[in-house]
């Protein structure tokens, strides 16, 4: 396969993933700012923060405000994170690997990006906003769905998954580090209303609140929720589970062209992190410390992917 197709394929599927992440952690910081009105600019802040647009923003407004951070993740069309340029960007994606698509697959994606230009024509009001944050989860929902559904199992395949997997596990560790390091910069705070009120939060904006409230009875903890998040291979979006397949299919890569990579060597290494580093580990040696030793290392593999497929060939 052309590096250029894999390339395609890759950015396709991590857009529409960073899409969808963009809703979930709008839909976590509309609860908080409903809930609790005299946290609402420092959880939009951290909202910002957490998808690296923070600075974006207050280049074209004065004040973090709620229903201005709202349309600027959903709609601006100069903000190259929003909802609606990622997904514009993922259709341009698809047009660029059409061939390499199954008619279902370049479907879903053409449908989202229609339906989603439609809703987000004009300014999001409260009234609106939940309605529009579901149609986006169902419309990345379908687009994963058709790939799942009519893929042949080829190195296609793999790179569309490693891209899904990639920018899941990037997003959960950003929103991770951010939530506990700037809203909760103090140990004073842990085990406090605050403190659980911002663990809830962090569930919510990586859709696990209900999976935790199934696994672990009683109130939310601190070092329950990091391992349900960092380690836990049953949540379908904790960095083990991601790292896990995307180990999983870079072996298939591996194997369908006979040849082993550097990449393999390091995602191996971060994944061996995982099997062998325990909550209280990664707590005394630093939870901030952990993830952004993390994020380093997933961009690393993620730039060491692009050179050992030839991305750009």
């Amino acid at each position: 396969m052309l590096g250029k197709t894999a390339n395609g394929v890759f950015w396709l599927m991590r857009y529409m993933e960073r899409s969808e992440n963009a809703a979930r952690m709008i839909d976590a910081g509309l609860r908080i700012s409903m809930t609790r009105s005299s946290a609402a600019e420092s959880e939009w802040t951290s909202i910002l923060t957490a998808l690296g647009l923070l600075a974006t923003y207050l280049e074209k407004h004065d004040r973090v405000d709620g229903q201005k951070v709202i349309n600027f993740l959903l709609r601006d069309t100069d903000n190259p994170g929003s909802v609606l340029a990622s997904v514009e960007i993922a259709r341009t994606n698809a047009r660029l690997v059409r061939t390499a698509l199954t008619r279902e697959v370049w479907e879903a994606v053409n449908e989202c990006w229609m339906i989603l230009r439609q809703v987000l024509d004009r300014p999001v009001g409260p009234q609106d906003l939940p309605e529009i944050l579901k149609i986006i989860r169902q419309r990345s929902a379908f687009v994963r769905g058709a790939t799942h559904g009519t893929m042949v199992r080829n190195d296609i395949y793999d790179f569309a998954r490693i891209g899904t997997f990639f920018e899941r596990a990037d997003n959960a560790a950003r929103v991770l580090d951010v939530k506990y390091y700037i809203l909760l910069p103090s140990i004073m705070h842990v085990g406090t209303a605050s403190d659980n009120v911002q663990w809830e939060t962090i569930l919510r904006a990586t859709s696990a609140v209900r999976a935790y409230q199934t696994l672990h009875e009683g109130e939310y903890d601190p070092r329950k929720i990091a391992r349900f998040l960092i380690l836990d291979k049953r949540l379908p979006r904790s960095l083990a589970f991601c790292y896990g397949k995307i180990a999983d299919n870079l072996q298939y890569l591996a194997d369908d062209y006979g040849q082993r990579m550097p990449c393999h060597d390091m995602v191996a290494r971060i994944n061996e992190r995982f099997a062998t580093s325990s909550i209280d580990q990664i707590f005394d040696y630093g939870l901030h410390e952990f993830v952004t030793e993390f994020l380093a290392d997933s961009q690393d593999l993620g730039r060491q992917i692009e050179i050992d497929y030839r991305f750009y060939e």
